[in-house]
């Protein structure tokens, strides 16, 4: 992926701070544009107006769009990946999955368009993350597969394909990003509230944690704000 400016310039002064708040705000609108347009159908002359930017500072930060796109699918797999670091091998799996889920379903609240990127980019073939799939993304499933085995062995937690298990976790968060169009029609409802992602959380945590065979867990003092902006 490519280096941006904001990766490259001191943000405590305040030249680098302006340009990081400009490459944040592009990126924001670059991620929704991208996930309502698809990255052939958006066009800089879009992300620069939702973003409130003129398009030659777009040109400037990321050169052109198809750098402006794979460095939102960064961003979009930086977020993704940091939860999963909660899987190791000497901790609470009713703990780590709790801390999983929960992360990954505040990230569809807040962050939907990020999951429709990257689901538009996988239904085109993925060309951009093949190689990110094909290698870092394996190496990392490989990694948390073997933490989940071992707590299966360890009896800490009920038997499961630890990659199917992973799968399903991820098709169940994710869904509720990428089809929130489906659920509200199906549920009656103008937009999700906060209040409806707490109470889908908690299904899919009963759910998960059932799979896993363990118990349910206390929600009352779970943290719902742990998905980083954009950058």
């Amino acid at each position: 992926m490519p280096r941006t400016a904001a990766d490259t310039t001191d943000t405590t002064l305040p030249q680098g701070r302006i340009r990081r708040e400009n490459v944040e705000r592009i990126l924001k609108a670059a991620e929704r544009v991208f996930a309502e347009a698809g990255c052939a159908g958006a066009t800089m002359a879009d992300i620069a107006e939702r973003a409130g930017l003129p398009k030659a500072n777009l040109h400037y930060y990321f050169g052109t769009k198809e750098d402006l796109y794979r460095a939102v699918l960064d961003n979009i797999l930086q977020m993704w990946l940091a939860p999963i670091g909660s899987f190791t091998p000497d901790a609470d799996p009713s703990a780590a999955l709790t801390a999983y889920v929960t992360a990954k379903m505040e990230a569809s609240r807040t962050r939907p368009h990020a999951s429709k990127v990257f689901a538009n980019e996988i239904l085109h073939g993925g060309t951009q993350v093949e190689r990110f799939l094909a290698e870092d993304l394996r190496s990392l499933v490989d990694a948390k597969a073997a933490v989940i085995d071992g707590w299966v062995a360890a009896g800490r937690m009920a038997p499961v394909d630890a990659r199917q298990f992973l799968f399903m976790i991820w098709a169940v968060t994710q869904h509720y990003a990428d089809f929130d169009v489906q659920i509200r029609r199906v549920l009656g409802r103008r937009s999700l509230t906060r209040q409806d992602f707490a109470a889908m959380t908690a299904e899919v945590l009963r759910m998960v944690l059932r799979a896993a065979g363990l118990p349910e867990p206390d929600l009352s003092e779970t943290p719902t704000d742990s998905v980083p902006p954009i950058l």
